[in-house]
């Protein structure tokens, strides 16, 4: 049996921090793994941020409340689910995925958790560890399943290398041209494909 990993923003779900950058004209907050490497880097920016503009955990809430699946998600989930077992491995946090797994239909997701203060103002977050979604393929291939994993930006390539098969799907052509020794998809349907390629391969 196969497990699928897939990145949540980007492949299921619209950008959350574009999203929250368009509500509140901020611009910087537009900036994703797709554009800074590094994560650690990234969320230290959004933090200073929202602390300077006074944007609280409700704030972001609300928007991510609005946001809905990216056109045939939801169709490509249910055939993931039909051939798969499924796992969303994400950098995000808990107090955001709530209500888009609600949207899923409740699969399991990896991902980590922000400090709030009582005013509800993000003060920090927690990792669930370095790497972590590196870490998860690698615990799933300890278990001795074969992996198949799709995401979009930088800080899926780590999970990609681990997997068994790796597959970008609607990445930024700066991602392509570092990473080239990845399929590239822009629909569901040739991910779909990709992914029955890679099954048979690996079962072969």
């Amino acid at each position: 049996m196969e497990i699928v990993c897939l990145d949540l923003e980007g492949v299921l779900f619209p950008e959350i921090w574009i999203n929250v950058a368009e509500r509140t004209s901020i611009e910087k907050l537009k900036l994703t793994t797709r554009d800074i490497p590094d994560y650690n880097v990234l969320m230290q920016q959004r933090l200073a941020i929202l602390a300077e503009h006074k944007l609280g955990l409700p704030d972001i809430q609300a928007v991510i409340d609005t946001l809905e699946l990216l056109e045939g998600a939801g169709a490509f989930v249910q055939w993931l689910r039909e051939r798969y077992q499924l796992v969303i491995l994400s950098d995000t946090f808990y107090e955001f995925a709530a209500p888009l797994m609600r949207k899923l239909g409740y699969p399991i997701i990896l991902c980590h958790h922000l400090v709030t203060n009582d005013k509800g103002m993000i003060t920090n977050y927690c990792l669930r560890q370095e790497q972590a979604k590196r870490q998860s393929v690698r615990a799933f291939k300890l278990l001795n399943y074969k992996v198949i994993a799709a995401g979009d930006s930088y800080n899926d390539i780590n999970m990609l290398n681990e997997a068994d098969a790796g597959i970008l799907f609607s990445p930024p052509d700066n991602v392509v041209a570092e990473f080239p020794q990845f399929p590239v998809t822009w629909t569901y349907e040739v991910l779909q494909m990709e992914f029955s390629a890679a099954t048979e391969r690996l079962r072969a």
